[in-house]
């Protein structure tokens, strides 16, 4: 019915009819598929929510003398030295080593600072060598200071992902945040019906060379992402009924807004990242529009106890997205309070600037270059010749 290009033509003029994902879903409720198919053309879904695989490339420029640096600290937290001289990778996640907010600061903390325009403390260690004399160097950097400063995330944007609950007798601090003893909470981390991939459960859409909003700026999907398993069972509506499909994401971090790039800490765990995240879906034909229709009750996701140490964890089987929007769940016949970990204002903020920056002609799309696969298989890993310790 359309092709990128014709819609690309009509952005480009600022013709383009943009709603968010959330318009949509209202509007075939109130003029049905077909129609909605004859007037919208792009569709923007979006997210914000904790998305710990992320992390900074960064490249210092080079000192005088040279250094090789082997050993490096961004207020106190250890970027990944392993490659060029001064080149480095900060992890979302690496925990401060110094400082007094040591252990409960992290790489999001300090790649929120850089993003902010706020200085940041560099101390590096170096490896002396004829064309690399230099030993040790320490300075203060900012966004605008240093050389290449973008994000480059192996994992982002689950499709879809698991509600955890806690069985046992203590409370248990996780990625999800703690988790009451005695099925006292449950948490969730997807935003449901309107993040990005349930709304193109194929990934039809979708795929390497895509044009995103990544932190306030423009970003690209790069590759499948980590742990990506896209074979993961499926509902008829072809939504995943757990963890599923993953994407790679790049984007010049100098052009991000701290708005949409939030470090965090959970309690007892560590540190992470809050991303926001945007993908426009052109409409190219009327099964686009079916498949963005999907609603909340339509989608589920299965509640795992995290009390049970091991890989595969038991489960209280599947609820749906309407269910945990309600604040309540029931499990075994109790009510258990259910709290989610995205924002949910903030995701619909994110499909709305999307939306915006498309409707203004500053925004337009891109065909992928490639598919990402949707055969991968998810492979575990064991320990072989030695006894593992669950305690």
């Amino acid at each position: 019915m359309r092709t990128i290009a014709e819609i690309n033509d009509k952005i480009t003029r600022q013709q383009a009819v943009v709603w968010t994902v959330e318009e949509l879903k209202a509007k075939v409720a109130e003029i049905g598929t077909t129609q909605a198919a004859k007037e919208v053309d792009v569709i923007t879904t979006g997210t914000f929510e904790p998305m710990e695989s992320s992390g900074a490339i960064i490249n210092l420029g080079h000192t005088d003398p040279p250094i090789k640096i082997r050993s490096c600290w961004l207020n106190g937290v250890l970027a990944y030295s392993g490659f060029g001289a001064v080149d480095l990778y900060l992890g979302a996640t690496q925990v401060a080593e110094e400082g007094e907010e040591s252990g409960e600061r992290g790489g999001g903390h300090v790649i929120e600072d850089l993003i902010a325009g706020k200085p940041v403390q560099l101390r590096a260690v170096g490896q002396a060598t004829d064309c690399y004399p230099r030993a040790s160097f320490e300075t203060t950097i900012t966004r605008d200071t240093i050389n290449q400063f973008y994000l480059f995330n192996p994992r982002n944007i689950y499709q879809n992902f698991i509600v955890g609950v806690n069985g046992g007798d203590r409370t248990l601090y996780t990625y999800l945040g703690p988790l009451h003893p005695r099925l006292g909470n449950a948490v969730y981390s997807n935003p449901g019906a309107i993040s990005p991939l349930l709304n193109d459960p194929d990934l039809q859409l979708v795929g390497i060379g895509t044009k995103i909003f990544l932190g306030g700026a423009i970003g690209y999907v790069t590759w499948e992402g980590t742990q990506h398993f896209p074979l993961q069972k499926r509902l008829p509506n072809r939504t995943p009924i757990g963890p599923a499909a993953t994407l790679a994401l790049i984007g010049d971090a100098k052009q991000m807004n701290s708005q949409w790039v939030r470090g965090c800490y959970f309690k007892n765990y560590g540190p992470s990242l809050m991303l926001g995240v945007g993908i426009p879906l052109p409409v190219l034909n009327e099964e686009v529009i079916v498949r963005c229709a999907v609603q909340n009750k339509d989608i589920v996701a299965p509640v795992v106890d995290f009390s049970i140490p091991r890989r595969v964890r038991p489960t209280f089987g599947l609820v749906t997205y309407a269910q945990l929007k309600t604040g309540k769940i029931t499990i075994e016949g109790k009510s258990i309070r259910v709290a989610p970990l995205a924002s949910f204002y903030l995701s619909r903020q994110v499909a709305l600037e999307l939306k915006q920056w498309i409707e203004s002609g500053e925004f337009t799309l891109t065909e992928p270059v490639a598919k990402i696969p949707m055969e991968r298989a998810f492979l575990p890993q064991d320990v072989w010749g030695s006894q593992v310790r669950t305690d």
